[in-house]
């Protein structure tokens, strides 16, 4: 039924090519048409909801639900910092202050950020300084511009000395590891934005910010506003359409043009490519599966996999057209033969990236459907489309007299020799073959567990400096921008306590035992050992059940009696009678004390800890570990639980839930297209274990790609570790063009040796060119200066490789093995051209 529908379907398409462009013309329109519809709102993180399962997440969802709707804790302001690097020279000079006040005269001349102002205005340590040389604490900035212009650099340096001494304010303003001294290369002004403006106000502000500093960016000043960020992604996508495009389609054009040798073919092939990725985007546009900010990656994929089925169709057809014969029967014959192939990496790769429907992340679900619709859509293409153009074309050229009569790839008196090598290493070594490849796949597979975890790899604006060398137009610059930001985040605590990363600590089970707050007061204090709590922000780094007590014990004189007659050994922690002390709390100011401790029908339930920290989200796995260290403290006995949830802990939990189900994502896929290659080739082929030996190898690849992470130190990511479940998908292309080459060579009654040595030349041409195409375009990537982007080209690639090597290498040992203890199926009378050799 399937051969008779391929051979209704290629001979319809040969025989008509003019009608097949035509219908097809207006179904890719209709197609197209879906682009627009596209929707963009799933972003890559998802959301936390969708991993209810874990604790950490279920956790977390309880302090929303027990201790979210707390109006107390919102707040109408933010923290724009401002900062000032001077790396030749001091931040702290007469000549740097006095910027830092004409900066503040400047931007507060601006009547969108005179609207958005706080009340706490706009302060730094020049302001420190200069109204004590204006000697009044009410002096406006003028004034205290005055004040310093009349005041010596001596006298300016004095000044600075006193107010750091003196004045424990001036430490926000400096780099954390700021001694006493009267002079640092970093310092920072901090203006304080109410958030209750309008959208358009703030954004105006942004811009204030952002363009003043830049006008005194010769003094140091710089910011980290919306508006340099978006400067900083300008610059990043212009580089990269303005270097890496250019050079990966020169590379993919070069390597067309070298293998295929002829324009006509290498321009079809690539329409061929282009209508494949327009109806994906489409027929996702149709059908509503949500786009995102890794949709690069199906779009890339499903190049590289265009052009392989570019290369096996137009190789099939050089392949079967002998020196007497036209243009039709070839590449009827030839799409024919091929379209069995494609077909069956059609099927065996969508199983692989339908897997990732078994991934808990929504974005990983779209994306492996995403990845399925440009497959069959590139199916569609390369069996209808393509073959009609090259038909229409090279009869047209035959007509006014150029022959189309091309090489075939993999059959020329350079290449055949060395493809016939690993016919030659099977026919002489087969089981040494299998053997060795099992051993290197397996020894990368256990890599698996050594590989690095990250939520995502942050690059620092270097570039090497040979990619700075480069000749225009492709020489990168480094992002100035992107190394400010790094080094703020290295030097400087977060302006704001409740700007910082938030981390709670849910503590539940008997919170009322007397020993509770004690061991919750020493596990805050072994996380703060760490250097883990923000010491010099505005605004409390710890809120807890003791902190907020002693907040309102100082206004309460009965809730302080209370509290004091609890502290047995006078360290301000209530160690005896705390469910009396719970009641007092709630009686002195009850919606201070539910935001700590949760009461529900008059039981004291959980307490809630709420931590501010100095420290960054890749470095999350530390983080947590340490703050999982002093929860364990708070725990004590063991009476309770304590769980670390807010962004670190929560992050840290579904990225190992991500990880962990791109691993169950492998395995499913690895079973479901082996069994389904068994079944398809018992059908196709008459042969199930031939199936399963085409199949197999596909695990071998997996192992390797591993092996090739942690020999590069490619980290597991959120993106690397979704292109680990792709690369199965990946892998099992080539494996079955020449399974299946095999088998039909086997059909056409050749004996195995000879029916391996034309499969592995036939196909290892057009397989040779694919991998040098896609390895072209995605090695590219390694220019970009981003460790993300290396990270992605740099999978991909080892992928490609190790595939084209598996196919190359170690299949043809297999499917000689098997030729020689399995029953071959029986031949027909299938008859296959076997040119003579060319160039």
């Amino acid at each position: 039924m399937i051969r008779q529908i391929l051979q209704r379907t290629t001979t319809f398409v040969s025989k008509h090519n003019w009608v097949t462009l035509l219908v097809m013309l207006v179904l890719t329109g209709l197609v197209v048409a879906g682009i627009p519809q596209l929707d963009f709102g799933n972003q890559v993180g998802g959301s936390a909801d969708e991993f209810d399962n874990l604790d950490r997440v279920e956790t977390s969802q309880y302090i929303d639900e027990h201790y979210g709707n707390d109006t107390a804790k919102q707040t109408e302001r933010v923290i724009e910092p401002v900062y000032v690097e001077r790396k030749n020279g001091t931040a702290l000079s007469k000549e740097s202050l006095l910027t830092g006040l004409r900066y503040q005269q400047e931007i507060t001349d601006s009547e969108a950020v005179r609207t958005a102002l706080h009340d706490d205005g706009v302060v730094g340590i020049e302001n420190l300084v200069a109204t004590r040389a204006a000697g009044t604490q009410n002096a406006t900035v003028d004034e205290q511009i005055r004040a310093i212009e009349n005041t010596s650099a001596a006298g300016v340096e004095q000044l600075v000395g006193q107010t750091i001494a003196e004045d424990p304010i001036a430490q926000r303003f400096l780099p954390t590891d700021h001694d006493s001294s009267a002079s640092s290369t970093d310092r920072r002004i901090f203006v304080a934005i109410d958030t209750s403006v309008d959208d358009e106000t703030l954004d105006t502000v942004d811009t204030t910010l952002y363009d003043t500093a830049n006008k005194y960016s010769d003094s140091g000043f710089f910011v980290a506003t919306d508006d340099a960020f978006g400067e900083m992604r300008s610059q990043f996508n212009s580089e990269m359409l303005e270097l890496v495009v250019p050079v990966a389609l020169l590379l993919i054009l070069s390597i067309l043009v070298f293998t295929y040798r002829d324009i006509v073919d290498v321009t079809v092939g690539m329409s061929g490519v282009v209508l494949s990725i327009l109806w994906m985007l489409g027929i996702m546009g149709w059908l509503g599966v949500q786009a995102s900010t890794i949709t690069v990656v199906p779009v890339v994929l499903i190049t590289g996999l265009s052009i392989d089925f570019g290369f096996h169709v137009f190789n099939r057809y050089r392949e079967e057209r002998g020196p007497d014969d036209g243009i039709r029967s070839p590449m009827e014959r030839g799409i024919r033969f091929v379209s069995t192939a494609l077909i069956l990496v059609t099927v065996t790769a969508s199983i692989g990236f339908l897997a990732n429907l078994a991934n808990p992340l929504p974005v990983i679900q779209d994306l492996g459907v995403s990845i399925t619709l440009g497959v069959i859509s590139a199916l569609a293409i390369f069996v209808t489309i393509v073959p009609a153009l090259k038909i229409s074309i090279d009869g047209l050229l035959e007509w006014i007299g150029l022959d189309r009569r091309k090489a075939v790839l993999g059959r020329g008196s350079y290449l055949r020799p060395a493809l016939e090598l690993s016919v030659s290493l099977a026919r002489r070594a087969a089981p040494v073959v299998l053997v060795v490849s099992v051993l290197i796949a397996g020894a990368g597979g256990l890599a698996w567990t050594e590989l690095s975890q990250e939520s995502f790899q942050q690059g620092n604006g270097d570039v090497a400096e040979w990619k700075q060398q480069l000749p225009d137009p492709v020489a990168w610059e480094p992002v100035e921008f992107r190394q400010q930001l790094l080094r703020t985040e290295e030097v400087y605590q977060p302006a704001n306590a409740d700007d910082a990363a938030q981390s709670t600590i849910l503590v539940d089970g008997n919170v009322t035992a007397d020993s509770t707050l004690e061991d919750i007061d020493r596990g805050v204090a072994d996380i703060e050992e760490e250097g883990l709590l923000v010491t010099q922000s505005s605004g409390q780094a710890e809120q807890s059940p003791t902190t907020a007590m002693a907040r309102i014990a100082k206004e309460n004189e009965t809730f302080a009696t209370v509290l004091s007659q609890a502290d047995t050994n006078g360290n301000g922690v209530p160690d005896q009678n705390l469910e009396a002390v719970y009641d007092a709390f709630y009686a002195a100011d009850s919606q201070t004390a539910a935001q700590v401790i949760e009461r529900t029908d008059g039981e004291y339930r959980t307490v809630l800890v709420t931590l501010a920290l100095d420290a960054e989200h890749s470095d999350r796995k530390a983080v947590v570990s340490q703050l999982d260290d002093g929860a364990a403290t708070m725990q004590g006995n063991s009476q309770r639980t304590a769980t670390a949830a807010g962004s670190f802990g929560v992050g840290s939990a579904i990225l190992d839930e991500i990880v962990g189900g791109i691993f169950l994502t492998m395995i499913i896929a690895l079973l479901a297209i082996i069994v389904t290659l068994v079944a398809v080739f018992r059908y196709m082929h008459g042969s199930a274990t031939l199936g399963a030996v085409t199949a197999l190898p596909i695990t071998l690849v997996v192992g390797l790609v591993v092996g090739g992470m942690y020999l590069l130190e490619i980290p597991l990511t959120l993106l690397t570790a979704l292109l680990m479940s792709l690369v199965v998908g990946l892998g099992v292309d080539y494996n079955i063009h020449i399974g299946d080459r095999f088998a039909d060579e086997l059909a056409a009654g050749k004996k195995p040796l000879a029916a391996l040595r034309v499969a592995v030349t036939g196909t290892g041409g057009a397989l040779l060119g694919s991998t040098l195409t896609t390895v072209g375009a995605f090695g590219s990537i390694w220019l970009v200066p981003h460790p993300q982007m290396q990270s992605f080209g740099g999978i991909v690639v080892i992928a490609l490789l190790t595939a084209f090597i598996v196919s190359l290498v170690v299949l043809p040992s297999a499917l000689l093995l098997w030729s020689r203890h399995a029953t071959v199926p029986e031949t027909s009378s299938q008859v296959t051209l076997d040119p003579a050799p060319q160039d």
